[in-house]
């Protein structure tokens, strides 16, 4: 029977009155309640990108390693060598984690390593970004641990590690937190393949699991705010299984290696509809289904419901005529549906039947590629004059900087991650170098025996207040994490996660933010391969701070290039490498002793940065440095504290001595605990240091020599004063089991 559309229904379905008439005048008549469904989902934010595809064209996405650039296919691929690609992408499952954390962030990560391997790539590892409220509110502790068990259990399950990322908290992502998903593989250049249609006639075949009501309408719930009422789209979240889904990665592979596979996409957001008609779109020609041949799970499911279910673990693959008893052999073996639903056709149109009777007639290139494009009224917030202006000198320095260390050791965004990442096999695979905890995970690529570096990084705070240069920090302390590692950087991939692009404010964020990380990009000569676009991250207490994920993967050419953060050697020397400037702005120390979320966010010089990293890679590639560690939240005297207790194996001190000619204080709180950028801790042998000061000062760099690794405590002097004198091993409890005890509601921060 047909449901009526009406002025009400239109509007429920997220599309305006402006749409509508373009919806119409595509068409040339209104369309049925099934063509409403379809255009809705791939109109959305989520899919069609209305309010953000102006302005990230804007980005650099070319590059000479760059084999398929952003928005061309799934996922961005780089060249790295010996015949050799890597594929990586990360994206957002923010509003399903809110709603039901278990399969929120389950189901995400499921849908990032579809997208890898629908390109023909093996996934090899996987990392995570993530934001939350404060820890000791219980609603926070259900998100937080629910999220974490949806992410250990699908990457556990299917086999793939879960080597790093990163998981702030701060008071703005209280009910609606972050969860973005990463997720690389690598392939041989013969075997990429991409999502199209081609060959008139050539078969559409369904692969994988069935499909069901879950998921329905999820593109629709992403592109809207979290409100009070969102609960009641519980629906709208999938439900995953990583077991079904390593059977179908296994099959895709094997298929795609035949040579049969014409083009092969996902069913991620609007599952059938968006892979039928991108699929088309892409090859340049059409699509015919009939929904009937789908395999479901529910019965009475209607055409509007199959198109748009968003079940998981699901494949469209486009094959050779003449292949399909091969497909259909490959897909048996593994115990998965394979069934022809339809066809490749030469009118450009996506063709939806049910049972021979048409259903739904759409242009595919009009639905996919055309939906309209919108630059919203933007408008600078009336709070960023006010944070930009604001002083610190009514801001007490505090007597006992001990006791600072110590509470921010503690602070659950600084705080060891260890009670998130022993959760995670790390190790599968065989692949991983180096292990979560340090500034970038590092995995071999057995084949050609080179290894990856990969990083995850954004701190949210330097965004809100001030977008450009925060986004821009964003870029550089992710690629600073890589260089750390002994990596050079070779892409970015992003997730841009903001509030309510049609608030003139939030607007203004975002555009300025993209500006930044474009700036930032070109400046480093990092393309930006892909990523996500995740507007609407908003609860009723407000929007989220500016969140605009940066994933970097480096290349290491040599295993003894690999660097990891932690201290060595006793009479080992420490070396401060970059400005010593003391910036406060948008510190965790300002927000956590002081409860301050303000000022001038810390300066950033594209050029200095780049000299920095340059030198730290020279010196690591000629085998001068032991330990290197990027200073970020905390500051310098959290920097060395890391440095001295990350090492699982030894625990060691440090005895640093600042001199006051050198690093002229005004504050020793900003000496200490000030954010400033540009600056790398690094440790070598004590005769290796002139080699090391030349190398750098030869690309104008300033070096420091601190001190000397040794001892059992951590010693920071200032001339005459002793500003921090703590056993590293009680600093270690503190560092490693802070939010495994305020879980246990012991303990808070």
């Amino acid at each position: 029977m047909d449901i009526k559309v009406t002025k009400e229904m239109v509007k429920k379905h997220g599309v305006t009155t402006e749409e509508f008439e373009m919806i119409k005048k595509i068409l040339g008549r209104e369309p049925n309640f099934t063509e409403l469904g379809i255009f809705s989902v791939m109109w959305s934010e989520h899919c069609s990108y209305k309010n953000s595809r102006l302005l990230l064209k804007t980005l650099p996405t070319s590059g000479e390693k760059v084999m398929i650039k952003a928005g061309e296919e799934n996922a961005g691929a780089l060249d790295i060598g010996g015949g050799w690609a890597v594929v990586f992408k990360i994206e957002s499952h923010n509003h399903p984690s809110a709603i039901e954390p278990f399969q929120g962030a389950a189901t995400g990560v499921g849908g990032i390593i579809r997208d890898i391997f629908t390109m023909g790539a093996r996934p090899i590892a996987g990392m995570n970004s993530l934001r939350f409220g404060r820890l000791t509110d219980p609603i926070v502790k259900h998100l937080f641990t629910g999220v974490v068990a949806g992410i250990a259990h699908y990457g556990n399950c299917i086999g793939i590690p879960t080597v790093g990322g990163e998981v702030y908290f701060d008071d703005s992502y209280e009910g609606n937190p972050l969860v973005n998903v990463f997720c690389l593989g690598v392939i041989k250049h013969a075997d990429l393949v991409k999502g199209c249609a081609k060959g008139i006639g050539n078969p559409v075949f369904y692969l994988g699991a069935t499909t069901g009501r879950d998921g329905l309408g999820g593109a629709s719930f992403a592109s809207k705010e979290i409100t009070e009422a969102s609960h009641e789209d519980r629906p709208a979240v999938q439900v995953g299984d990583p077991f079904m889904e390593k059977l179908l990665l296994e099959a895709c592979l094997e298929l795609i290696k035949t040579g049969y596979v014409v083009g092969i996409q996902d069913m991620g957001a609007a599952g059938l509809t968006c892979s039928t008609c991108e699929t088309a779109s892409r090859g340049s020609a059409g699509i015919e289904i009939d929904v009937s041949l789908v395999p479901k799970r529910e019965t009475g499911m209607i055409p509007y419901e199959i198109m748009l279910s968003e079940s998981q673990e699901r494949m469209l693959v486009i094959v050779h005529k003449g292949k399909e008893k091969e497909v259909e052999k490959i897909f048996k073996k593994w115990d998965l549906h394979a069934v022809q639903i339809g066809r490749v056709t030469d009118d450009g149109i996506m063709r939806v039947k049910e049972n021979g009777n048409v259903v739904s007639e759409i242009p595919a290139k009009e639905l996919a590629d055309e939906a309209p494009l919108y630059k919203r009224e933007s408008r600078e917030p009336a709070y960023y004059k006010k944070v930009k202006s604001f002083t610190f000198d009514k801001v007490r320095q505090p007597d006992d900087l001990n006791a600072v260390l110590k509470t921010l050791m503690g602070h659950w965004s600084i705080a060891s991650k260890r009670w998130v990442w022993e959760q995670y096999d790390h190790m599968v695979r065989t692949n991983t170098v180096v292990l979560p905890g340090s500034d970038a995970a590092v995995l071999r690529v057995k084949d050609i025996n080179r290894y990856l570096a990969m990083s995850t990084d954004c701190n949210g705070t330097f965004v809100y207040l001030d977008p450009y240069i925060g986004a821009q920090i964003a870029v550089a302390e992710s690629s600073r994490n890589c260089v750390c590692s002994g990596a050079v950087p070779i892409g970015v991939t992003n997730c841009l996660n903001f509030g309510n692009p049609m608030k003139p404010e939030i607007y203004w964020q975002f555009k300025n933010a993209v500006r930044g990380l474009g700036d930032a990009c070109r400046s480093f000569g990092i393309p930006i391969t892909g990523g996500n676009v995740s507007f609407y991250n908003e609860s009723p207490k407000g929007a989220v701070d500016p969140t605009p994920s940066i994933g970097t993967v480096g290349l290491i050419e040599k295993e003894e290039y690999i660097t990891t953060q932690y201290f060595k050697d006793a009479g080992d020397v420490i070396v401060l490498l970059g400005n010593r400037r003391q910036e406060l702005g948008g510190s965790q120390y300002l927000k956590t002793v002081h409860t301050l979320k303000t000022g001038a966010v810390p300066k950033l010089d594209l050029e200095e940065e780049k000299a920095l990293q340059k030198a730290a890679l020279e010196a690591i590639h000629n085998g001068l440095v032991k330990s290197a560690h990027d200073c970020s939240e905390g500051g310098l005297a959290v920097a060395l504290a890391e440095s001295c207790v990350s090492n699982d194996l030894k625990k060691i001190g440090c005895a640093v001595d600042l001199d006051p000619k050198v690093f002229k204080a005004k504050r020793t709180d900003a000496l200490l605990f000030g954010e400033s950028q540009s600056r790398i801790v690094v440790t070598c042998a004590a005769k290796d240091a002139g080699a090391l000061q030349k190398i750098a000062g030869k690309r104008g760099v300033e070096t420091t020599v601190l001190g000397t690794v040794g001892g059992s405590d951590i010693v920071i002097r200032y001339g005459k004063d002793t500003l921090i004198n703590q056993a590293a091993g009680a600093l270690d409890d503190i560092w490693n089991n802070s939010i495994e005890r305020t879980l246990q509601g012991t303990k808070g921060a």
